[in-house]
């Protein structure tokens, strides 16, 4: 009797004590992530399928979305007809990457101080529209969008800046021409081709392309090898964006910043780099807040951002990394945004593993499984392209609707 009651009562204390997570300490995904249920990383999975429900509810062009905690991947769903292979254009995620580079060419010895004058990384320029105020620009100023210039080439201006600099020979002495529009460090003003610029610092202080150089330092230790990144006609690779990635190697670099920049027992990225670009440091539009080439949210997540819905998202306090790649027209892109507050985050419950819940783990499974398929009558009406309910859809840039 009194075995009997022990054994009661050892098996009662043992369901009242949480089942604790397991975070990914064992294992790095440099050669692909390991899956988990959403429970055992303290998730709920129903909330999970309810935002894969509202995504076709709406015909959002939502092409993919992924979802690690703790290391594991939770979430992997891919809308037709994307499919789970295939390169993504991240557009302008592309800065906080170029950013990274700035970071592991500065902690190399390269680059001596984001201090440095931009001009003095072109000595052998003769650079246009001299004036006091281009000679004070540094370099943490191109970092935080604050240059200076009359670059005239975000969303406000319709590109304008953006398409001039691309029709020149010579991007990198196209922006050093600029004109100047106020002092460096006086306001936000977002700028494409400060971010080139920055891969053109890259490439000049380390001998090579920002290309090559994240191939030797950042992608290859990550395990990221599938990259497509071209350059302009000088060869300088396009550092504000045009950068293409599978959404896994997306999350790797999310990984990597949410471990301050470690991967493998080494520092890819130094810490004070991924800490001092990731905080607020300039109030801006979009994101309410930016830092060197990331937007900041006014809680501790942060996020690479890109044109028609590509996102990045690092939420540190739930130990997660969000990533949405997209074609979204204008109107919808806080969408990914609105689905990380909305489901994402709300199912993060616990920081113990949830009961299993099989039901709505299959509901879950049901409708990414779904996601992936066509389900309307569908035909081809190009090699390149899917029509289906009147939408054409190319597997590259851009989209068309007829």
């Amino acid at each position: 009797m009194v075995r009997a009651t022990l054994a009661i009562a050892t098996a009662l204390f043992l369901l009242a004590v949480p089942v604790q997570i397991v975070v990914a300490t064992d294992y790095w995904p440099t050669d692909g992530w390991r899956t988990s249920t959403p429970e055992q990383q303290g998730m709920e999975s129903g909330r999970l399928a309810d935002l894969l429900e509202q995504v076709k509810r709406g015909n959002s062009r939502i092409d993919s979305v992924t979802v690690i905690r703790n290391g594991y991947l939770v979430l992997d769903a891919y809308f037709y007809p994307f499919e789970r292979d295939h390169k993504h254009i991240v557009h302008s995620v592309t800065k906080s990457i170029t950013s990274s580079l700035v970071g592991i060419a500065l902690e190399r010895g390269h680059i001596k101080s984001v201090e440095q004058p931009v001009l003095a990384f072109f000595p052998d320029r003769v650079i246009a529209n001299d004036d006091p105020r281009k000679r004070a620009m540094t370099l943490e100023h191109l970092l935080t969008m604050t240059a200076g210039f009359d670059c005239r080439d975000s969303y406000r201006h319709r590109w304008q800046g953006l398409r001039a600099m691309r029709r020149s020979a010579d991007w990198t002495q196209h922006v050093l021409d600029l004109p100047m529009r106020g002092s460096p460090g006086e306001a936000f003003d977002y700028c494409n081709a400060v971010s080139f610029l920055l891969s053109a610092i890259v490439g000049r202080s380390t001998g090579i392309s920002a290309l090559d150089f994240a191939r030797q330092y950042l992608f290859a230790p990550l395990g990221i090898s599938d990259v497509s990144w071209p350059a302009d006609p000088t060869g300088t690779t396009v550092g504000y964006g045009e950068l293409w990635l599978k959404p896994h190697d997306m999350a790797k670099f999310g990984w990597l910043y949410l471990n301050n920049g470690r991967w493998e027992g080494r520092q890819i990225v130094a810490s004070n780099w991924v800490a001092q670009s990731t905080r607020s440091r300039v109030k801006a539009t979009l994101f309410a807040n930016y830092g060197y080439q990331w937007w900041r949210n006014s809680n501790d997540d942060y996020a690479a951002v890109g044109y028609r819905g590509q996102f990045i998202f690092v939420v540190p306090d739930k130990n997660m990394v969000v990533v949405f790649t997209s074609d979204l027209p204008p109107r919808d892109f806080y969408l990914p945004r609105d689905l990380l507050a909305g489901h994402i985050i709300p199912a993060a419950q616990s920081n113990a593993a949830l009961p299993p819940n099989p039901e709505q783990q299959r509901r879950l499974e049901t409708l990414r499984d779904r996601s992936a398929q066509a389900h309307q009558i569908t035909w081809r009406a190009a090699p390149e392209g899917i029509a289906t309910n009147d939408l054409f859809v190319r597997r590259a840039e851009p989209a068309f609707q007829f």
